[in-house]
């Protein structure tokens, strides 16, 4: 098992936003979008979904994310860096979302996306807005997670894919009160994962609160977690594999943190075998 060293990170947690939505935009309906998914898929014998072409199916993340994202931002301090975290790929053939998202916010960021992780991408972005945060050019940040329903090719091996779109706005700054801490483990099998995951929360005392995402559903955690006399709390949000985790924390953090609850989420890509915590507790 290898992990990365985890001192807490220098920007914190100001305010998570979660939205999920139904329907289809207009960019699915993009005629270059055959164009680049046939391109795409082509090196690999892959077979384009045509019928989904057709219909216009699917979500850009500029749209699912502009409204969201003006709303966490409503307070117009400036954003120094926007990164858009994605597993399912997006449904915009032209210029990236994040540019297109960065146009939104106060403060003309420096913008780019991560994915190709799994699950794992928005844990790792946190840890690159941290990165940036060293530098001294970031004081503020933002981390858009975005999933959308339809993958215009059929794959060489069977994916989840959420039942609805969905993003998460995640803010991020220096002068935040909550200290924010995240790690990640590579080479993991179900059953050590649950086993760190159960390491981690025996730290962080009886009254802390435990999420778990949807790779770790199946793995003994739950169990885990009970032997060490700590409650933790499922995964309600499900159909959403990738942002369901943070839709959760969104959802439950402001009554944890009225509460001063330490906070432990936990996603597992069984994929890459890769393990990603991140903790939460009160500031200094």
């Amino acid at each position: 098992m290898a992990a990365d060293s985890a001192p807490p990170l220098a920007l914190g947690v100001t305010r998570i936003l979660a939205r999920s939505f139904d329907g289809r935009s207009e960019t699915s309906l993009d005629p270059d979008l055959r164009v680049f998914v046939t391109d795409l898929v082509r090196p690999y014998g892959l077979p384009v979904r045509e019928d989904l072409l057709a219909e216009g199916v699917g979500h850009s993340y500029e749209e699912l994310a502009e409204g969201l994202l003006a709303e966490a931002l409503a307070d117009g301090v400036p954003v120094d860096l926007l990164i858009l975290a994605f597993d399912s790929p997006d449904v915009r053939p032209g210029a990236p979302s994040s540019l297109a998202l960065s146009r939104s916010c106060p403060g003309a960021p420096l913008a780019f996306a991560l994915c190709d992780q799994g699950s794992a991408v928005a844990f790792s972005a946190l840890r690159v807005a941290a990165e940036y945060q060293r530098t001294g050019a970031c004081r503020r940040a933002v981390v858009v997670l975005a999933e959308q329903t339809a993958l215009h090719y059929r794959p060489a091996g069977p994916v989840d894919l959420p039942e609805r779109h969905s993003v998460v706005v995640l803010v991020l700054d220096e002068t935040a009160d909550v200290e924010l801490t995240v790690r990640q483990f590579s080479a993991l099998d179900g059953r050590k994962a649950a086993e760190v995951v159960g390491a981690e929360v025996g730290t962080l005392g009886s009254d802390a609160a435990v999420l778990l995402g949807s790779g770790l559903a199946a793995e003994p955690v739950p169990e885990v977690a009970a032997a060490a006399g700590l409650p933790f709390a499922g995964l309600p949000f499900t159909g959403l594999p990738f942002t369901g985790l943070w839709a959760e924390l969104a959802e439950r953090l402001p009554e944890w943190q009225e509460k001063g609850r330490p906070v432990l989420a936990a996603g597992f890509d069984r994929r890459l075998g890769v393990l990603s915590t991140l903790t939460l507790r009160a500031g200094p």
